[in-house]
């Protein structure tokens, strides 16, 4: 069974749904946990909830594309622990307040933003781990089947996920000489609140859940156990992965 035990794991967009599981799935497998988030009030109440139950755990504030603020992140994580064994890649938008609509009624601002998060905030937080990090420590990024489908009226979204599984591939090529492994996750629908309000706008996404073959969403909790299993020592022959988690969607 894959265990974290006394593995330094750090997590973003841990304040909520995947990022939330992952982070108590690690505490209670023994891992010492550097979280960050955007959004303060959550990630104190996770902190202090995971700490009650004997998690050694730090919480940060964190905005992933601030390449100042991911650096100094990452630096602040290794002067605390003294390491670090593994990344989690997870914080992400589909865009402000979910807007979804056709490419030529996209704003610059828009394009800007969500790519900001999902792809050049997931390269700032890469290249700072991998510049800490030794052999045997693994990175797991948040993708999506959006990265390897066309999706309409989710231009931007499909664009910077397609961007960071060709990040993942690209730097599991380069660091694995160092024994470092990279991968990243295609996440199907996921019983999130993000997934029920871009559902509830028309023409938008993955289309109905019907779609998938298991006939129904996937939880935060089984989405959980797959970043667990590439961040641990049972996936240590597992490298540049665009591991698909949803449901059959893609079969």
């Amino acid at each position: 069974m894959t265990s974290l035990n006394g593995k330094v794991i750090c997590i973003t967009g841990s304040a909520s749904g995947m990022g939330l599981e992952l982070a108590r799935l690690a505490g209670r497998q023994g891992a010492r946990l550097a979280l960050a988030d955007i959004s303060q009030g959550p990630l104190d109440k996770l902190v202090r909830e995971l700490q009650d139950n004997g998690v050694d755990v730090i919480g940060t504030v964190l905005d992933v594309s601030s390449s100042a603020q991911v650096n100094n992140w990452v630096e602040s994580t290794v002067k605390h622990y003294g390491r670090l064994d593994g990344a989690a890649n997870l914080a992400g938008v589909v865009g402000r307040n979910h807007i979804i609509g056709q490419l030529e009624e996209l704003p610059d601002a828009e394009w800007n933003f969500i790519l900001g998060v999902n792809l050049t905030g997931i390269m700032y937080c890469v290249r700072a781990q991998l510049r800490v990090m030794q052999r045997g420590a693994a990175i797991v990024n948040a993708a999506s089947v959006a990265g390897a489908v066309g999706q309409p009226n989710m231009c931007a979204y499909a664009v910077s996920k397609h961007g960071v599984v060709g990040l993942t591939r690209s730097v599991a090529k380069e660091v694995g000489p160092r024994g470092i492994r990279v991968n990243c996750i295609g996440l199907g629908g996921v019983d999130t609140p993000m997934l029920q309000t871009v559902h509830g706008e028309e023409g938008a996404g993955l289309g109905p859940l019907s779609n998938v073959p298991m006939q129904r969403a996937g939880t935060p909790e089984e989405l959980a156990k797959a970043f667990a299993f590439l961040l641990g020592d049972d996936s240590s022959y597992v490298s540049g992965a665009h591991l698909l988690v949803d449901g059959g969607l893609l079969a």
